[in-house]
Order: C-alpha cells, then structure tokens, then sequence
C-alpha cells in the first residue's frame, strides 16, 4: 500500500507576471522546495515565459507556460480551463497575483490614460484572475490566494500617484475578501514589498545594494505559503535593509 505522502499530489501554482524579475524569481522559488510542483506561468511574453518554464524544469517542476494578458478579461477568462486540460481538471492550490505594471508621475502630471493604464495593470488584472478562480478554490475548500501590492499600497510615495492608488485599491481587494472568505478554508496573504532589484530599475541610476533582491522576496513569498493550514500570514511588509528610496 502507498503512503499518504507519496499519493499526495504536488501543488499547482499560478504565477502572473511570471516571464521575469519577481514572478520568475517565485517560479524558481517554489520550483526548488516543491520538486514535481505544477506551475502554472502566466505572462504575456510567450518567448521569455518557456525561458523561466524550462529552468523550472530543470528543477524538477511540471511547468508550462500560459500566454495571456491579464487585464483582458475574455483571455484570463479561458485560463482555467486551459488549466483544467493541462493537468487534469486540476484547480489550482496557490494563485500569485504578481503581475503588473510602474509608471512614475506625481498626480498633476497624471493624465487620464495612464492613470486608466495604472488602474488595468495593477488592480483590475488581479480582480480578474482572482474572480476566475475563487469558486473553484471556494467549492474545494482549500488554497492561498497571494497578492503581490507594494510598499505603495500602504503609504504615499512621492512621484507615483497612479500607481500608489492602484496598489492602494489591491490593499482593499486583499481585505475584503479576506472578509469574505474567513472559516472556508482559503487563506488571502497581501505582501508589501519596498524597492526590488528587477528590470523596472535597469536605468535607473539608484545603488544595487539600496534594493532588496528578487530570491529574497520570492523566499518569503514561498515560505509563508508553506505554513500549516492552522497559521495565515495576512498582511506583510518588506523593506530594504537600508530604508526605503
């Protein structure tokens, strides 16, 4: 007869924004402490996206790639079941909900556009994916549901006025349906992250010891979806050693 364990199935997990800086850092991550993990990666850089699948694989992962901008809605709309035919009927155990977008511009130089464009990358996408997946995770009774905010999404920096209140709005997100969902089952964990060392800051003339680096996030992200089901991490900050920028 199999042991318990080794008829447990290996996670299934979606990663947004997963063809680079954080999102392939959190692949990679959950690759290495999970061997056999499914990850699911979603970005809408199909070339860059097999890349971080391959090197997953390379460590033991069941990995595919799913080209699909997540702030459209009927394409985030056939996820799950592309999901679904890849592993199985296999609802996923964790959604990452990394993806997004940084424009600098304080408030008076917010045009309408960008604020829209703001407001589709960092909070409507996560809304989207979120939605295609909870009742399925809901009717289970089980999984994570990670949002990837920022430093923004708790207090004003200067400099950045569309993307703190986009950030601002996924706080919110996070903590309604961590109302919502409390005593089913599903655990809702909002991660704050400072400034990161990821391509948004390669021309940026800023010190690389000033940000934090991308394994570092990543790690904590993997670490606190790895605790008992009896623990939730519900709201978490990360900041750079030396201060914030």
């Amino acid at each position: 007869m199999k042991s318990a364990a080794k008829n447990k199935k290996a996670p299934l997990i979606l990663i947004t924004g997963a063809s680079q800086g954080l999102g392939e850092a959190i692949a990679l991550g959950y690759a290495r402490r999970h061997r056999g993990a499914r990850l699911a990666l979603v970005a809408r850089q199909g070339d860059k996206l097999e890349a971080v699948a391959e090197r997953c694989a390379k460590l033991g992962a069941d990995s595919h790639g799913f080209a699909c901008d997540v702030a459209d809605e009927a394409a985030v709309g056939r996820l799950p079941a592309a999901l679904a035919k890849r592993w199985r009927g296999a609802v996923p155990d964790i959604v990452i909900n990394n993806a997004g977008r940084f424009a600098p511009a304080r408030f008076a130089d917010t045009t309408p556009a960008l604020f829209d464009e703001m407001h589709h990358a960092n909070l409507r996408s996560v809304y989207l994916v979120t939605r295609a997946f909870l009742s399925a995770m809901q009717r289970r009774g089980s999984g994570d549901l990670v949002f990837i905010s920022s430093i923004c999404g708790k207090i004003g920096l200067d400099g950045c006025a569309a993307y703190t209140i986009a950030k601002h709005g996924l706080s919110g997100l996070a903590a309604a349906l961590r109302t919502e969902t409390k005593g089913s089952g599903l655990r809702v964990l909002a991660v704050h992250p400072g400034a990161i060392d990821t391509p948004v800051w390669k021309d940026v003339p800023v010190a690389r010891e000033r940000l934090m680096r991308a394994e570092s996030v990543a790690e904590a992200v993997v670490a606190l979806t790895s605790l008992p089901g009896d623990t939730v991490a519900e709201d978490i900050l990360l900041r750079p050693g030396p201060g914030d920028l």
